[in-house]
């Protein structure tokens, strides 16, 4: 497969990222929503960051907290016996788990798709109980001339998805929680079918262990109904253990396609494509069996979360997908795919 990773990549490091208060670093900018917006492509970067802590044997994290209307910092001695700090992305204590670090999102513009300016200021940040732990990963759906964005919402209750709108990336209507935990990787199609709004999710099944991805149906965008299991993980293949939404879908002539991210038992985190039936789009024609792409570069395999390339967004140009996709949980970097090659791996 024909994958054209951009000269530039990383095109978005933490680097890159002014923080957003001067006691804090940034550690992430990575898993960003894209779109075309009037003559420029539009990000919507997750930014991670985190309380600067000059003593190693203290562990700092950032929470909002809905009462104060602020962002408040906990401690954790790394000498205690009792916590647990194997996983980079959390912190896991008898009171609970904490998150390791807080996003938001930013906004960042360019004209030719791989330069991109970066606003100094978040544009959309944690602002109620639901999002105490951070907003992630969100994906863009322009659907008339409004601008849907699904992203997970994190909390002491859970993972959810929820909604915001805006018209112009200034100003952002919240419309709540969509999806309640644990519910994340949420997409939503760009037009209605026979009807009805349609979005894939990512339910979790704890008892079984299931990731998998499903399909619901909706009058309005915030009541979701009529749930359908979607896809399971392969059996043997590069997604045998995790599946879940990456960008939104794009309809082109053979249905509905799907660019999907995959986890195998090792925890390496790869693309892969479904093609959805046009008119039922619960209705799975054809899925590839190799990855799309997968990582290979340093930038992919080397990072705060290594071996991942995670997408939440693309934009066709011309008889390809430029995907923007997250590397190793740290930075961000596009590559350009034809469709047509795509379409060859499916089966």
């Amino acid at each position: 497969m024909a994958v054209l990773r951009a000269a530039e990549n990383p095109i978005i490091t933490p680097a890159n990222i002014k923080p957003s208060r001067p006691d804090f670093e940034v550690i992430g900018a990575f898993n960003p929503a894209a779109v075309a917006y009037k003559d420029d492509v539009v990000l919507l970067v997750r930014v991670a960051e985190r309380p600067f802590s000059a003593d190693r044997d203290i562990e700092m994290t950032a929470i909002y907290d809905p009462q104060k209307d602020d962002i408040v910092i906990k401690e954790f001695s790394r000498l205690d016996p009792s916590i647990d700090f194997s996983d980079p992305r959390m912190t896991i204590t008898p009171e609970g788990k904490f998150l390791t670090s807080l996003s938001h999102f930013r906004l960042a513009t360019s004209c030719d798709g791989v330069n991109f300016t970066i606003g100094e200021k978040p544009v959309f940040r944690p602002a109620n109980f639901y999002e105490s732990f951070g907003v992630e990963d969100p994906r863009i759906t322009k659907i008339g001339d409004t601008y849907y964005i699904t992203y997970v919402a994190v909390s002491p209750v859970g993972v959810n998805t929820c909604l915001a709108s805006t018209q112009d990336f200034e100003v952002f209507k919240r419309h709540g929680v969509i999806f309640c935990p644990d519910n994340k990787d949420v997409t939503l199609f760009p037009e209605k079918i026979n009807g009805r709004y349609y979005a894939v999710s990512r339910p979790v099944t704890p008892l079984f262990e299931k990731y998998e991805m499903w399909i619901a149906e909706s009058p309005d965008l915030l009541c979701w109904g009529n749930h359908k299991h979607l896809l399971s993980p392969s059996e043997s293949d590069f997604d045998n253990a995790r599946i879940g939404a990456g960008a939104p879908p794009i309809k082109i002539e053979q249905g509905w396609l799907e660019i999907y991210h995959g986890v195998d038992s090792s925890n390496r985190y790869c693309l892969g494509a479904i093609l959805l039936d046009r008119d039922d789009p619960s209705n799975v024609i054809a899925r590839t069996k190799e990855p799309v792409l997968s990582p290979q570069r340093d930038y992919e395999t080397q990072g705060f979360f290594g071996n991942v390339v995670f997408s939440c967004g693309l934009v066709v140009k011309n008889e390809s997908l430029v995907v923007y996709y997250g590397v190793a949980d740290t930075s961000t970097a596009c590559a350009e795919i034809p469709l047509c090659d795509i379409l060859e791996k499916l089966s």
